[in-house]
């Protein structure tokens, strides 16, 4: 995998998994989560990425995933 997708695949899973731990927080702890780092890089995951990923329909998140390279397409041998 390359430089640039291995950073957007690690930084996606990061951001996307804090969002459903911060929605578990609030739905099962009845608290908010706590507040991490406000960078401009963290505000662009939280406020910007996670909700567009969020809102594209399955068909879309599939298709950009298969057109990138990476273990996901990987052919498991029998």
């Amino acid at each position: 995998m390359t430089g640039f997708f291995l950073w957007l695949r690690t930084n996606s899973q990061k951001y996307l998994l804090e969002d459903v731990q911060a929605n578990l927080a609030r739905q099962y702890l009845g608290r908010p989560p706590t507040v991490g780092p406000r960078t401009p890089q963290v505000l662009f995951w939280k406020h910007f990425f996670v909700p567009i990923y969020r809102r594209l329909p399955w068909k879309a998140k599939h298709f950009i995933i298969l057109a990138m390279p990476g273990s996901h397409r990987r052919h498991w041998s029998g």
